[in-house]
């Protein structure tokens, strides 16, 4: 189970740092390999952003060894609260330079808060200062990264995109947003159409339907909002994104359920058909809008699971 950050000592928090900063060079390292084929200069700028993570390890790994010795306790990102897990380089750097640099900034702005917090938290001076120093760096890094839109994408592109406000936007409002929508939208098919099927009356499925898209919303909110605080993460207050996650799961539920308000259940359930079709079209979209998806995966991915679970539902209703 991931601990707290306010749990971790000094000597932990100094791990953390060694082990995350060994992690995020690799996944420089690995974005240089995969673009320098096409894109040289790009992979020139994070061969530097690499080799100035690896600068800060060790400057990390002399201070550790200074105030407790050679022997450094292994601590990683998924061992704490408060981190967003991230995709693996190789799923990434295919899809381009915007894919990699919006996945780098991230990654900076995540870093950057982390070794804020760690600096608030650290009693040590030397090592509150270190933190310090390291934070102010990686806000270099991200202009640093920035870099990286001047070598392939026209000035037009880079004037339709606010790179800061869209990437908080997807952390704090997209991200939850999607979560709920596909849980609200999916989740809720099996017990509305088995509820349908089973008793062939529209009011008795309208209101299986709404239990089952007020209970997903409560549900999918609280998980939200417990899954990290936000403060590492730049993702916003963790109560903001459950209330986004947990509205918009309701909504989607409560989408194919307002169809059965209809007297006929025939019309009520071709009428609910057609408003699933309809979410799993923009479930789609949005994933290959915001999270780079490419859109014949997403539909392809999104469809599939909705059309099990909506089988699912008429089958055992129908039974």
């Amino acid at each position: 189970m991931a601990r707290p950050f306010k749990s971790l000592s000094e000597r932990e928090i100094l791990a953390l740092a060694i082990t995350a900063e060994e992690e995020d060079s690799r996944i420089y390292d690995d974005f240089a390999a995969g673009l320098r084929a096409r894109y040289p200069a790009t992979a020139e700028v994070f061969a530097r952003m690499r080799d100035e993570e690896v600068g800060h390890r060790r400057r990390l790994t002399e201070l550790y060894s200074q105030r407790f010795g050679d022997h450094i306790p292994l601590i990683r990102r998924e061992d704490v609260k408060g981190f967003v897990r991230r995709k693996p380089p190789w799923m990434i750097w295919p899809r381009g330079l915007d894919a990699v640099r919006r996945q780098a900034a991230v990654m900076e702005l995540e870093t950057k808060g982390f070794y804020r917090r760690a600096a608030a938290q650290s009693t040590d001076t030397g090592v509150r200062q270190l933190l310090d120093d390291l934070a102010d760096e990686e806000s270099r890094h991200e202009s640093l990264a920035g870099e990286l839109i001047e070598e392939k994408l026209t000035p037009a592109a880079r004037e339709d995109e606010d790179q800061t406000r869209r990437r908080l936007f997807v952390l704090q409002v997209v991200q939850p947003g999607l979560a709920g929508l596909m849980d609200g939208s999916v989740s809720t098919l099996a017990p509305l159409f088995a509820a349908a099927f089973a008793t062939h009356n529209s009011w008795d499925a309208f209101r299986v339907g709404l239990a089952a898209s007020i209970g997903a919303g409560i549900s999918m909110g609280f998980a939200e909002a417990l899954s990290d605080d936000g403060a590492l993460t730049g993702r916003g207050h963790p109560w903001l994104r459950g209330l986004v996650c947990g509205l918009i799961t309701t909504l989607g539920g409560i989408g194919h359920t307002l169809p059965y308000l209809i007297p006929d259940f025939r019309v009520a359930t071709g009428a609910a058909a057609a408003v699933v079709a309809a979410e799993l079209a923009a479930i789609s979209y949005i994933r290959h809008r915001y999270m780079d998806t490419p859109l014949l995966s997403a539909a392809f991915q999104v469809v599939v699971g909705g059309v099990l679970v909506f089988l699912t539902g008429i089958l055992i209703g129908s039974s």
